[in-house]
């Protein structure tokens, strides 16, 4: 097949996009486009609520995504709450204030680091609990599914101290074992 001189400027940037999707979608079918990693959640901590009868209380965690699809934390559960609520603090003027949110965002190749300015779990009505003790959550993500994790149950000066240690030095600060989680997640276990 012979192109005119008219056709053949213009022949050139279509065979190429041609060629393009052809690569693309070889690309996409081998699974390659955007791969889902599962997250891997890191040891946390869970505030002792203060008084004989708190109304609430605070959890804490880290969570990384080596995957290069974003995650969302969607919910979250623990047998020593009657609810579980994701809260994001809300700057405004020179504070924070928490509000509710349906989820919250754990970036491609990123982290979602929960601390007293940015993020946490919200525990409504929690029963007593004293420091060191462990406590179980479970953690509901829109792509990696459930994560099973435990945290530390500290006094806000142990918070305040290991938030001031950094992830790494608050991890080797309690003690964390490593355990494989569903789905091939890695899950942190507290002891």
């Amino acid at each position: 097949m012979r192109i005119s001189g008219r056709a053949l400027p213009v022949a050139a940037p279509v065979g190429a996009a041609a060629v393009t999707l052809l690569v693309l979608g070889g690309w996409v079918t081998a699974g390659a486009a955007g791969r889902a990693g599962p997250v891997q959640v890191e040891p946390g901590w869970v505030l002792v609520p203060a008084g004989r009868s708190p109304v609430a209380t605070a959890a804490f965690f880290t969570v990384r995504n080596p995957g290069d699809v974003p995650d969302e934390l969607i919910g979250a559960s623990t047998a020593v709450a009657a609810q579980v609520t994701l809260s994001r603090h809300e700057h405004r003027g020179g504070g924070a204030r928490p509000a509710e949110t349906a989820s919250l965002p754990v970036p491609a190749r990123g982290a979602l680091t929960m601390d007293l300015m940015s993020a946490d779990l919200v525990l409504a009505r929690p029963e007593p609990l004293t420091p060191g003790r462990r406590v179980e959550f479970r953690l509901r993500f829109r792509r990696s599914g459930e994560v099973r994790v435990a945290a530390v149950a500290v006094t806000p000066q142990q918070l305040t101290g290991l938030l001031a240690a950094g992830a790494a030095g608050a991890s080797r600060a309690v003690g964390a074992p490593a355990a494989a989680g569903p789905g091939g997640g890695r899950v942190i276990g507290v002891s």
